[in-house]
């Protein structure tokens, strides 16, 4: 079974123009077509985006049968977070707190999707859409409280699992974590090993490998790219991630 996997950082589809044009990031999705999408950055209520549920705006819009949210930041009207939308039914679903001391509040959202196999049998995949802060020091124990959190360490050691999102990783300091440590492949590169990650920061000019997808547990890389849409260039201020994967 294949499975595509997008992730991206919508920041809230204000683009680099300072225009709120949820539609570009509509017309972005739309192309892809993928079977899960991980989004960060995404508004509720909050009046710069028109006061509106932009999880639930997008998830209508492209007929996503299924979504969650795991809102983050308080603002004066509203909040935003990260937000998964999947064409398999969510059988769980929970917000993981990332906040390290009095930094700004960071979080991941935990969704365990049911998928059917062509034996007709269900399999769990856990996602992990995370978040993480600016600084190097933060982002290391942002990953402690993750594999140390309930949905974590839950997981069977053979259960397919996918960790995605804005890992803001300017230089690649957490891909040996997750690669060797924690066993995970990485779908976001240009070739094997640590080194060689698709830029994604800022869209109009990438030099930052910020947003990546990694995978384990039966979950197989086909290919990973960027998005090559020229409308992403001004969307947002990152460029959406896809991965091919297969299921075995």
């Amino acid at each position: 079974m294949q499975i595509k996997v997008l992730s991206y950082n919508i920041h809230r589809a204000i683009g680099v123009d300072r225009r709120f044009r949820p539609e570009r990031i509509i017309s972005i999705l739309d192309h892809h077509r993928a079977d899960v999408v991980l989004l960060q950055e995404v508004d509720v209520g909050v009046a710069r985006s028109q006061g509106l549920d932009l999880a639930k705006e997008l998830a209508q819009a492209l007929d996503y049968p299924y979504y969650a949210l795991g809102l983050n930041v308080k603002v004066k009207q509203g909040h935003y977070g990260n937000a998964t939308l999947s064409r398999f039914p969510i059988s769980n679903q929970r917000k993981i707190d990332l906040t390290v001391d009095r930094r700004k509040k960071r979080g991941c959202l935990f969704t365990s999707l049911s998928l059917p196999t062509t034996d007709n049998i269900i399999r769990e995949v856990a996602v992990f859409n995370l978040h993480l802060g600016l600084s190097a020091q933060e982002r290391i124990r942002q990953v402690g409280l993750l594999v140390r959190s309930a949905s974590y360490r839950a997981l069977r050691g053979d259960q397919p699992c996918l960790v995605g999102g804005d890992f803001n990783d300017w230089r690649t300091l957490l891909a040996p974590v997750f690669m060797d440590i924690l066993g995970f492949a990485c779908a976001t590169n240009r070739r094997t090993g640590h080194q060689a990650p698709l830029e994604t920061y800022p869209s109009f000019s990438p030099t930052g490998s910020l947003d990546k997808i990694f995978c384990r547990g039966g979950l197989k890389i086909i290919s990973g790219r960027r998005c090559r849409l020229g409308v992403s260039k001004v969307a947002s201020d990152h460029l959406p991630v896809i991965a091919d994967l297969s299921l075995s």
